[in-house]
C-alpha cells in the first residue's frame, strides 16, 4: 500500500465518536440541568434536538457546497418542502393522517424530487449564475408558501403536527425527540462517510477541483452534479420533517427564507468545507450560540440590569449577526480551511503538516 492509497483510506471516528457517546449518554446523566442554567428556566437537552436537526441539515448543504463546489443559496427551500409535507401528511385539515415513517420518507423524497428537477435544466450553470438560480428558487417557494393558503394555510402555517407515536410523552419529555433526532444525525453522519471515500465521493471532489480535467477522464460532471444536488436536496428535507415535528407546526414561511440559508453555509464555511466534522463544529458553535447561549445570557442580563429587555443593544440576541459576520471575517483571515479542515484541504494547504 504507497502512502497516497493511505492518505485516502477512511480513518475511524475518533474523537466524533467519543462526542456522539457523550451526547447519548447526556440525557441519562444531565449534569448541566442544574444550577446556572436551572436559574435560566431552560433546559439544555430540550435545546439539544433543534440542534441536531440544523446538523443534518448542514450536512445536506455540505454535501453540494463542500464536497462538487456548487455554490447553494438555496437550501431553505427544500427545508421548506420537507416540513410542509410532513403538514400535509399529518394534520387533521388533510385526509392523509400519514404515519411518522411514512412521513419521514415522503418529505426526503419529495425533497429530493424536487432538486432533480431543479438541477437537470440549471446544473449546466456555473458560478454565480448557478448560485442566482438557487437563490431565486428560493424566493419563489417562499413566495409561494405565503400565498398558497387552501394548501399550505398562508404565514399561520399548517399546526398541529402530531408527534411520531401517541405512545410516548413528547410534550413534557425531551429525551424520546432528543434520541430520534440524535439518530437521525449519527445515521445520516456515517452515510455521508462512506459516500465521501467511495467512488461517488472522490469523482464530486474530482469535479469540484478541475471540472474539465474530471471531464476528460472520463467523468460526466452533469450526472455527478445531479447526484449531489439530490442527496443534499433530500437531507434538507429530511430536516425539515424533523424540524416541523419538533415544532408541531410548519411555522411561518419567513422562517425558510434567505436568511437561514446564508445561516446554515456560515455553519458550513466556519467548521470547514467538505469536512463532515468541522460542519458538526459549526453549526454546534452557531446554532448553539442562537438557540442556547444568547437566550441564557438575555436572560441574565433582564434580571440583573433594570429595563434591558426594552433595549435591543442590552440583549445578546440583537448582536447576533453583527457576531456571526465577525467571526466569518476572522475566519477568512486567519484561518480560510475552517476550523476542522478535511484532510484533503488540510493537506493542500499545509503540505508539510503545519497550521497557521
Amino acid at each position: 500500500m504507497t502512502v497516497a492509497d493511505t492518505a485516502m483510506k477512511p480513518r475511524g471516528l475518533g474523537w466524533e465518536a467519543a462526542a456522539f457517546l457523550i451526547l447519548l449518554l447526556y440525557p441519562l446523566f444531565p449534569v448541566f440541568e442544574g444550577g446556572f442554567l436551572a436559574a435560566t428556566g431552560r433546559s439544555l437537552g430540550d435545546q439539544f434536538p433543534t440542534v441536531f436537526v440544523f446538523a443534518v441539515l448542514a450536512l445536506g448543504l455540505n454535501v453540494v457546497v463542500g464536497y462538487t463546489g456548487i455554490l447553494h443559496l438555496g437550501i431553505a427551500a427544500f427545508f421548506a418542502i420537507g416540513a410542509y409535507a410532513a403538514g400535509i401528511l399529518t394534520v387533521a385539515s388533510y385526509p392523509f393522517g400519514a404515519p411518522f415513517l411514512v412521513t419521514l420518507v415522503v418529505g426526503t423524497v419529495a425533497a429530493a424530487l424536487v432538486g432533480l428537477l431543479l438541477g437537470a435544466p440549471t446544473l449546466r450553470l456555473r458560478g454565480d449564475y448557478l448560485a442566482l438560480v438557487t437563490l431565486g428558487f428560493g424566493e419563489v417557494v417562499k413566495a409561494f408558501l405565503k400565498n398558497a393558503e387552501e394548501i399550505t394555510a398562508g404565514t399561520r402555517g399548517l399546526s398541529p403536527v402530531p408527534p411520531p407515536t401517541e405512545s410516548l410523552d413528547w410534550a413534557s419529555d425531551y429525551r424520546p425527540f432528543y434520541y430520534l433526532t440524535l439518530g437521525v444525525l449519527i445515521v445520516v453522519y456515517l452515510l455521508l462517510r462512506n459516500i465521501e471515500w467511495s467512488r461517488l465521493g472522490r469523482a464530486w471532489v474530482a469535479i469540484r477541483e478541475d471540472e474539465l480535467a474530471a471531464a476528460c477522464m472520463g467523468l460526466n460532471p452533469a450526472k455527478l452534479k445531479l447526484a449531489a444536488f439530490a442527496l443534499g436536496s433530500g437531507l434538507a428535507g429530511l430536516a425539515g420533517v424533523l424540524y416541523a415535528t419538533r415544532l408541531t407546526s410548519t411555522s411561518d414561511p419567513n422562517a425558510y427564507d434567505f436568511n437561514r440559508s446564508i445561516f446554515l453555509l456560515c455553519c458550513v464555511i466556519l467548521g470547514g468545507l467538505a469536512s463532515r466534522p468541522g460542519v458538526l463544529l459549526g453549526v454546534f458553535l452557531l446554532v448553539g450560540f442562537d438557540n442556547i447561549l444568547s437566550p441564557i445570557l438575555d436572560g441574565l442580563v433582564q434580571r440583573n440590569v433594570p429595563g434591558a429587555g426594552e433595549k435591543i443593544y442590552m440583549t445578546f440576541t440583537g448582536w447576533r449577526l453583527m457576531v456571526f459576520g465577525l467571526a466569518l471575517i476572522l475566519m477568512m483571515r486567519f484561518r480560510p480551511e475552517g476550523l476542522i479542515p478535511s484532510s484533503r484541504v488540510r493537506r493542500e494547504l499545509h503540505p508539510d503538516g503545519t497550521q497557521t
